[in-house]
């Protein structure tokens, strides 16, 4: 049995201050609940103070980005060893990422092997935009970067990694993929794809996690697919108010 995992993805949202007084609210709300792994992903200048908060709890946190270099001339980046010291996962290859800062599948493969190395845990997203979903492209170019980003992993490292399926047109939209549909391609376009590198039995242990405007009112038709292990999620993660009923459901 793979144990859900919802992971809030903050994005460029909350000051320290905000930060530590949102964590403290799910760490608090999420302290009885188990059968779920909890993740708070806020941006770099609060990952401290909400690995403060969180120390000793069952919520653990991300970095929502990362550099594939230890160290270096490399301006406003941030390294794996600086991050090792601060969480425990890493969101790689956001579509905000790859559409706004130029990240590359050969980028983001880089990074994912530089994270592994260091005993982080990266939740790599893959998802395609509107365009080639209604051309019928989803398949195809999702299991593309899938392969991308699984490329020269070996089996052993790969089944740490944890993959978001976001569809890039359900990402702060409103507009939420059909979850039997999203069900479906994680199924044949993401699990398909890993059992054709590795095999069935660890194709089965990577988690699947479905991202795109996850809220309370649809969390548990997302949460009931067979191969949906979880949710990455983005504004509904802002409030405990929105976030605690996302994870009861996953639990």
């Amino acid at each position: 049995m793979r144990t859900p995992i919802i992971a809030g993805n903050w994005k460029m949202h909350k000051t320290v201050a905000e930060a530590v007084e949102l964590a403290r609210g799910v760490r608090d709300a999420v302290a009885d609940i188990a059968g779920v792994d909890v993740v708070l992903c806020p941006p770099f200048t609060a990952l401290a103070a909400v690995g403060d908060v969180v120390a000793n709890s069952n919520v653990g946190v991300g970095a929502q980005n990362m550099y594939y270099e230890t160290q270096g001339a490399f301006t406003g980046e941030v390294s794996p060893l600086m991050l090792k010291e601060l969480c425990q996962f890493v969101i790689l290859g956001h579509s905000e990422r790859r559409q706004f800062f130029g990240e590359t599948d050969e980028g983001v493969n880089k990074k994912i092997k530089v994270a592994l190395a260091h005993g982080l845990t990266p939740i790599v997203c893959v998802g395609e935009n509107l365009e080639q979903n209604e051309a019928g492209e989803t398949n195809v170019f999702v299991g593309g970067q899938v392969k991308a980003a699984f490329d020269n992993v070996p089996a052993a490292d790969a089944v740490k990694v944890i993959i978001a399926y976001e569809p890039i047109w359900a990402i702060g939209t409103g507009r939420n993929a059909d979850p039997a549909t999203a069900n479906s391609i994680i199924k044949e376009s993401i699990r398909g794809v890993l059992a054709k590198m590795y095999g069935t039995e660890p194709a089965e242990q990577i988690r699947i996690q479905y991202g795109g405007s996850v809220k309370p009112s649809n969390v548990v038709d997302y949460m009931t697919q067979p191969d949906i292990d979880g949710a990455l999620v983005g504004g509904a993660s802002l409030t405990v108010e929105n976030f605690l009923p996302l994870v009861k459901a996953a639990a």
